[in-house]
């Protein structure tokens, strides 16, 4: 769902029902009393145009929030009108996990069916696993901020009618299949192009062959410790995490041509490879932090992907930033600050979303049908 100084290309994400704050209590654990309900600083990632949604370390969003002069700005998201005619995710989000390259390791299953991996040092997969399938259960309402979000309408519209196609809830789960990609190490240093051919790959493992099949489909390539894919955790790359679509001309290496479609996919490297930087221990203390920063970076670009499909055909700000752009990395608590939700897979440490209902950050909202 924060920013280094320069714009990564447009990125993008709006809106609905104010009767959602009823709900914010409901499925959350006890939080910290401070608020964090407006954004700082809304510029992202590096000056690289097809990171989009790029979740910056938290030095880089410091550093921004407090050296740019629109630190402040708090405008709501507009509609870009679409990319091949897609804007947002309309139906139900379906989550493709790639874990990419030989380094992750022997793979085995644990005692709830999660696959596990041997070079897996923090426990990074069976994480993901348990975020993605837990998403849209126990009647959770951090996905109904993105439901107010929808396509169909004009161009730089701020509001959805109830008649438009609005974002998809994930009911009963958004993993839709996990894929280990042994058949050779992942580079250490990955191209955009690289990792979208990655995700085209794994759209032909999953079968989704055709634009149908990949229309609501996200593929998150998930790189193993130790590498740096785009940059991460280089000095030339001050992010955790950003999406794009494999068609994007921008692409460093260039666009990436898919016989299935357009594929929505996303960069995830191995968050726990910049520890605090990238948000370990940010609203759990111990132990318990120590994946904080994996679930809220995941949940930060699977909420951006829904409203912005295809960049920045969907929903963005006047600066470029999308709906979890503007709520990363601005404290813990309150409305729309970063706290754990509870899934029926367990609780989560997740970041608000911006919600044009209350042109504010929030944790939770009421589903929009």
């Amino acid at each position: 769902m924060g920013m280094s100084p320069t714009s990564r290309r447009m990125r993008t994400r709006a809106l609905t029902g104010l009767g959602a704050l009823a709900l914010a209590t409901a499925g959350f654990a006890a939080a910290p009393a401070a608020q964090a309900d407006q954004p700082g600083s809304e510029f992202a990632g590096q000056s690289h145009p097809y990171r989009h949604g790029t979740v910056p370390t938290r030095e880089s969003a410091e550093h921004a929030n407090a050296n740019s002069a629109a630190a402040q700005r708090t405008t709501n998201l507009k509609y870009g009108g679409g990319v091949d005619g897609i804007g947002v995710t309309t139906g139900a989000p379906k989550v493709y996990l790639i874990f990419w390259g030989s380094q992750w390791g022997t793979q085995g299953t644990d005692a709830n069916g999660y696959t596990t991996l041997s070079g897996d040092p923090s426990g990074e997969a069976v994480r993901a696993q348990q975020l993605f399938k837990g998403l849209g259960t126990n009647n959770e309402t951090w996905s109904g901020v993105m439901t107010q979000y929808c396509e169909g309408i004009t161009k730089g519209a701020t509001s959805c009618p109830s008649t438009a196609a609005h974002v998809g809830y994930p009911t009963g789960g958004a993993l839709a299949g996990v894929w280990v990609d042994t058949s050779a190490s992942a580079p250490s240093n990955a191209t955009g192009n690289q990792i979208a051919n990655e995700a085209i790959k794994g759209a032909g493992h999953f079968g989704n062959t055709t634009a149908a099949s990949n229309r609501n489909a996200q593929y998150v390539v998930l790189s193993p410790t130790g590498t740096h894919p785009d940059g991460f955790n280089t000095s030339t790359g001050n992010f955790c995490a950003w999406h794009d679509w494999n068609g994007d001309t921008t692409l460093s290496g260039g666009a990436a041509s898919s016989p299935y479609g357009d594929l929505a996919f996303t960069n995830d490297p191995y968050v726990t490879d910049m520890g605090t930087s990238c948000g370990q221990n940010y609203v759990n203390s111990g132990s318990a932090g120590l994946l904080d920063g994996v679930t809220m970076v995941y949940g930060h670009e699977y909420s951006e992907t829904i409203t912005d499909q295809n960049p920045a055909g969907g929903w963005t700000d006047s600066s470029g930033a999308e709906n979890a752009d503007k709520c990363a990395w601005k404290g813990v608590g309150g409305t729309g600050g970063s706290q754990n939700v509870a899934f029926a897979t367990g609780s989560f440490a997740m970041q608000g979303t911006w919600s044009n209902a209350v042109s504010a950050c929030q944790i939770s909202h009421a589903i929009v049908p």
